[in-house]
């Protein structure tokens, strides 16, 4: 089956986290993966909404939704709104694990020499729609590793209930954030494992929406 006329949901970029309102938290991520997937989607046919985090990054193809989101809260409330009507939900966003707990109202000023920042987690978006997602939709993740790869990458395949997820590894150079290419290797529900050589990352994403369609 393929992905055109289906409504394609796809997360981008990275999320900011306040600490006051000149400072936040956040990742290296560009969002360029998720973007190129949209405009992959697109190109396929499919109806896409992709709920983007600041990032300069642009949208160059027309027929894309972009819901711009600043935050984790943020992102979570909007891809919250899209999922229920979304047959393939693609989780390609760096969003942010953790989240001043009382971000400041004013300008934080440097007074001691050390200071101290309370964090809490953020909702865990994939994990908390994994548990709702109907038969038929298919949810697929990103995975950033630095150390036991696939180990990790496989036990966030099962505990966010994914179809399939993407796994990056910042030991190969030239993928994960801030490059055009990116190097990949897919992991699925059954256990199937399978690495692409790198490539630049609108090539990676037409090679992951080929493995999408073998899961529809």
């Amino acid at each position: 089956m393929k992905i055109a006329n289906k409504k394609i949901l796809i997360t981008a970029g990275p999320t900011r986290e306040p600490i006051d309102p000149v400072r936040y938290i956040s990742n290296f991520s560009t969002g360029k993966m998720g973007i190129a997937l949209a405009e992959a989607c697109v190109a396929r046919g499919a109806s896409v909404t992709l709920v983007k985090g600041p990032t300069q990054s642009r949208v160059s193809a027309a027929g894309i939704s972009v819901v711009d989101v600043v935050s984790a809260a943020d992102m979570y409330a909007a891809c919250t709104q899209y999922f229920a009507a979304s047959d393939v939900i693609i989780f390609a966003a760096a969003v942010a694990d953790y989240t001043p707990r009382h971000p400041a109202t004013t300008k934080i000023k440097k007074q001691e020499s050390e200071f101290t920042l309370e964090l809490v987690k953020t909702k865990d978006i994939a994990y908390e729609l994994g548990r709702v997602k109907k038969p038929g939709q298919v949810c697929v993740g990103f995975a950033l590793e630095t150390d036991n790869e696939l180990a990790n990458a496989t036990s966030k395949l099962e505990k966010k209930n994914l179809d399939m997820i993407v796994l990056n590894s910042l030991k190969d150079e030239g993928a994960g954030f801030q490059h055009d290419t990116n190097k990949i290797t897919i992991v699925d529900k059954k256990g199937n494992v399978v690495t692409f050589d790198l490539k630049a990352k609108s090539d990676v994403a037409s090679d992951i929406l080929d493995y999408i369609e073998t899961q529809l």
